[in-house]
């Protein structure tokens, strides 16, 4: 019985990949200086897992910024708008420009889109096909970080991005194909790159398809056989390990099953009855391996050993234990690096602590479980038997995890808590009267860049070395300049900037209970973006306002409108660390109990426009449609419960951003938001389509730049993409605004970038008064 790993945590323990990049991007180290952290952390990585007692260990599971980049540029698929750029520039300079956008050397390209992987926090770049796409080998990244590991002394298994799959990631930017149509032209590019491997003496290759956890279409499954029987045919000596992760493979069981491969990986966190389908189904052969996921690798909880060696006894009664691996559901990326680097107590409690496994002790649990399952049980192995079963008694029994007053204020909600007083027709004529904003009116989506200085302040407040009253002044200055910038830059409607803020969601997180915080628990968002989710480990309620002083604090000094910033119930549960203990749908619940009553505390306070942002409200969705309609249900209830205290004439706002809306869009309306802002610029406007086809009855700003890059753009570059939005949405429903908040900004390129958003708002006010004066 093997130990088998899908991916380790590349940010470094110490956020070092996030450091190292972002003093490239500055100029203050060179490329061959960011290779080289890269390099060293990749072979700690290694070392970890081998030390652990992995067997089959991960490479290619590195990238400097999001793997699907990195096999676009394996793959030769660069757009065309960046090959004036790549002709001046390094390869590296270059990926980084498809990420962020680049403005260099009197070059200015945009970066390429950018999406969430699957049901995650995570986002890749999504690959941009044309119908006579050409592939390439251009980069041999998958065939030099197995040699690198190889000269380190550590035999790797090379993890790849399926075909199939890397397709299905990406999206047409011409009419008339399916990208899935590409298949014949993309194989011989895998095949060089398994030939290569071959040439290696690799025996294994793992093979990432997590599109086998959708709903696929008969072309797309057919594809599958013949990508991976050719793969069998041209390779037959290549131990090819095929990877689903994320839930079951549903309807695509027969067809996954027979795919000529060495072995299956199968999420059984996500979807533990899919073993015995699949081992009633009589469709494995007899030497197929099942590489069993039975350590959560998308969360902190500790493994339940008694559960998962069930599972694991069941699998090896059937087909013995040379045929069974253990591992984590999926790539541990998802994961914080290491729990021994907790050592705050105030913030993570030793009793909570104990409950907890972040990649680090997940690699150390599939070792155990193998050990346990096979009977090489030593006297190490017991006492984390007994430690492991002692830690989930203790956390079913703990105290502090309940609260029956939370309980039976969820049970009492009614169908009114969860609706406005009146349609939003009424309510929109109340707004219009009450805030008497422009046409085109501009705002920001909350927060304003966070300098090192600000910053700093807050790590010395934590310190003690800054008073309460010291940090408050600091930050009222800071508040009260940002107010300032942003009246004279002509903005409409403002924010306070948010710099008492260290993340959307751990900061409510922090004034929540039944929230623990931990001090390393980092995980990659996007490229350089690491956030640290809270755990949310008992039941949760508000015992005090979180944001009015500063929403006070910013209205009092400016006579413009200014927004009220929260984070929303389902986007607060999506980006932490949930508890397993009870339905995730009763915890969202919980949640929009605690903002609601916030909100009504804004609105009491004179905030007479509230944002609740729920950029994950598309990412929470089941990867099966048929799951779909159970989720979006108490997901847009709790939205409405935490947006419905208050009166007609107070305008409720949401942003979400990075998603497809087509499939959901009616679900969007029934939130109800007065005004909801999206991501548009990457799209250039193409996701406005749906709200277009819809006919949406309520106002929307789409973003009109880019905030995940450090370029500039001009005003007509903002006209071009309003003018865009208007063409499909009525002009008095339009607002104006970035794509995202400007957290992680430069002020020099924020402030620019505003004034030139402005200027494009006043541009369109002129074009439409000269049109109706015709």
């Amino acid at each position: 019985m093997k130990t088998n790993n899908l991916g380790y945590p590349r940010i470094g323990s110490n956020r070092e990949l996030k450091k190292a990049s972002e003093l490239y991007w500055s100029g203050n180290i060179t490329a061959e200086e960011l290779i080289a952290i890269g390099k060293n952390i990749r072979k700690e990585n290694w070392a970890i897992q081998r030390e652990a007692g992995i067997d089959l260990i991960p490479s290619n599971d590195f990238s400097f910024y999001d793997q699907v980049l990195d096999l676009s540029l394996t793959l030769g698929v660069i757009p065309e708008q960046y090959a004036a750029f790549a002709k001046e520039n390094l390869v590296l300079d270059l990926y980084f420009a498809m990420a962020r956008g680049a403005q260099k050397g009197g070059q200015d390209v945009v970066a390429m889109e950018m999406t969430k992987w699957f049901d995650t926090n995570y986002h890749y770049i999504v690959p941009e096909f044309t119908k006579n796409q050409e592939f390439s080998l251009l980069s041999e990244k998958i065939i030099d970080e197995y040699k690198e590991a190889k000269v380190a002394g550590y035999e790797t298994k090379p993890v790849i991005i399926g075909p199939v799959s890397y397709l299905l990631l990406g999206k047409e930017k011409q009419e008339g194909f399916h990208r899935i149509d590409l298949i014949d032209k993309l194989l011989p590019v895998y095949f060089d790159i398994l030939q290569k491997l071959q040439d290696q003496n690799v025996a294994y290759i793992q093979f990432d398809e997590p599109f086998l956890a959708l709903n696929l279409s008969d072309v797309e499954r057919a594809a599958l056989v013949q990508t991976y029987t050719q793969i069998n045919e041209k390779f037959p000596n290549l131990k090819i390990i095929l990877a689903n992760y994320f839930d079951c493979f549903g309807e695509n069981l027969a067809t996954a099953l027979s795919l000529p491969v060495h072995a299956f990986h199968i999420d059984l966190v996500r979807c533990p009855l899919q073993l015995d389908d699949i081992l009633e189904s009589n469709l494995l052969t007899k030497n197929t391996i099942l590489s069993l996921g039975v350590v959560d690798g998308r969360n902190i909880w500790k493994n339940d050993f008694k559960n998962s060696l069930t599972l694991i006894q069941k699998a090896t009664d059937a087909l013995g234990t040379d045929r069974v691996w253990i591992a984590p559901s999926c790539s541990l990326i998802h994961s914080p690096c290491d729990l021994d680097l907790e050592t705050n107590e105030e913030t993570l409690t030793p009793e909570i602590k104990q409950w907890l496994a972040f990649a680090k002790q997940k690699i150390d649990e599939v070792v155990t479980l193998r050990n346990l399952a096979t009977n090489e049980i030593t006297e190490n192995d017991q006492a984390l038997f007994e430690e492991n079963t002692l830690a989930n008694i203790n956390r079913k029994k703990a105290t502090i995890i309940h609260n029956d007053a939370v309980k039976n204020r969820v049970a009492a909600i009614v169908e009114k808590d969860s609706k406005r007083n009146s349609p939003f027709s009424i309510r929109r004529q109340q707004q219009i009267d009450a805030l008497k904003l422009p046409l085109f009116p501009t705002t920001t989506i909350g927060s304003f860049p966070q300098t090192p200085e600000v910053r700093s302040w807050r790590a010395k407040f934590k310190k003690g070395e800054l008073s309460p009253i010291e940090y408050d002044a600091l930050l009222q200055k800071e508040t009260e300049e940002t107010i300032r910038f942003q009246e004279e830059s002509g903005i409409d409607v403002l924010v306070h900037g948010e710099f008492e803020r260290n993340d959307m969601v751990e900061y409510f997180g922090e004034q929540l209970d039944g929230f623990a915080f931990t001090k390393n628990g980092w995980v990659q968002s996007y490229g350089s973006r690491c956030v640290k989710p809270p755990v949310i480990y008992g039941d949760v309620s508000r015992p005090n306002p979180m944001t009015v002083k500063w929403a006070q604090f910013a209205q009092s000094v400016t006579s413009k409108w200014v927004k009220g910033m929260l984070t929303g119930p389902v986007t607060i549960l999506q980006w932490s660390f949930v508890r397993n203990d009870q339905p995730r749908s009763v915890t969202c619940t919980q949640i929009a109990l605690a903002i609601r009553d916030e909100v009504v505390d804004l609105e009491k306070a004179g905030i007479k426009i509230i944002q609740i942002d729920e950029p994950a409200i598309r990412e929470g969705l089941p990867l099966r449609k048929e799951e779909w309609a159970t989720y979006l249900e108490w997901a847009i209830r709790a939205f409405r419960i935490s947006a419905s205290g208050v009166s007609d004439d107070t305008q409720i706002h949401t942003h979400m951003c990075y998603s497809e809306f087509n499939d959901i869009i009616q679900n969007i309306a029934d939130m109800d938001a007065d005004v909801i802002t999206i991501e548009c610029s990457r799209s250039q406007m193409e996701l406005l389509d749906a709200f277009a086809d819809f006919k949406y009855p309520n106002e929307i700003g789409p973003g009109v730049y880019d905030i995940h890059s450090p370029r500039v753009p001009s005003s007509q570059e903002m006209v071009d993409l309003l003018e865009k939005a208007a063409a499909v949405i009525p002009i008095d429903q339009l607002w104006v605004n970035p794509d995202c908040g400007l957290k992680t900004r430069h002020w020099d390129e924020t402030k620019k970038a505003l004034i030139e958003m402005v200027k494009a708002a006043k541009q369109m006010r002129v074009a439409v008064h000269n049109t109706a004066t015709l």
